[in-house]
């Protein structure tokens, strides 16, 4: 138990060491964006995160949530928020399978390159959405495209995640490359982006956890990655 919470500690301080130092980068105005992959890579059981973005899809977010459900894995989503009121019924699924629910904005906006206010708005329509289905705060967000400005960080009460396994599935149909991808560069406390609106992207997911806990590896959500 000790270690656990001095673990806990180092990456908590960690994070609050990066933010401060974002803003001491970025100046007095915080217009700076931050673009790098991030992950928690603290390795504790071999433990990794998967993780889908730009959904709930209709057809491939249920095939995936079943394939997910067969092997006692859990996920994190981080769905966007026009997409949320047609696809209720899969949130709720996610939530009440234990999967984790993060934010991707309403529209897939790139939050810096937009005013204050607009991403602001993105960020809250979309958390109050989450919100009516789970009855629990959004504490995670992705920003698309990895980009937020520092002055938003300091706006909301929410932990950007961003990822350091990519293997660009969107970009391509093929199975195998995709698996091939992240079996081949995944290590322990790698947090690996995946999409749930592709057929090819929800198989190759489910081949990688098959083929990564065949290695040993333990699938979690984000917020148990960063502070179990």
């Amino acid at each position: 138990m000790k270690k656990k919470l001095m673990r806990r500690f180092c990456i908590l301080g960690v994070y609050c060491l990066c933010v401060l130092l974002m803003l001491i980068v970025s100046g007095v105005g915080g217009k700076a964006e931050q673009t790098a992959a991030i992950s928690a890579n603290d390795c504790y059981e071999n433990r990794i995160a998967i993780t889908f973005d730009d959904g709930p899809g209709k057809g491939t977010t249920e095939k995936l949530l079943d394939g997910l459900k067969e092997r006692g894995v859990k996920a994190t989503f981080f769905l966007v928020g026009e997409k949320i009121e047609d696809n209720r019924e899969l949130v709720a699924r996610m939530y009440a399978e234990g999967h984790l629910i993060g934010n991707h904005t309403f529209t897939h906006v790139q939050l810096s390159k937009v005013d204050g206010k607009q991403a602001l708005e993105e960020i809250v329509k979309t958390n109050t959405l989450i919100e009516e289905i789970t009855g629990e705060p959004v504490r995670y967000i992705r920003p698309p495209y990895g980009s937020y400005s520092n002055s938003l960080l300091m706006q909301i009460n929410m932990t950007p995640v961003l990822w350091s396994v990519d293997p660009e599935d969107w970009n391509t149909d093929n199975t195998g490359q995709v698996v091939k991808s992240v079996v081949a560069n995944v290590k322990c406390g790698d947090i690996i982006l995946l999409h749930d609106i592709y057929d090819s992207s929800v198989a190759a997911a489910l081949e990688i956890v098959d083929e990564l806990k065949a290695k040993g590896f333990i699938f979690v959500t984000v917020d148990q990655l960063l502070l179990d």
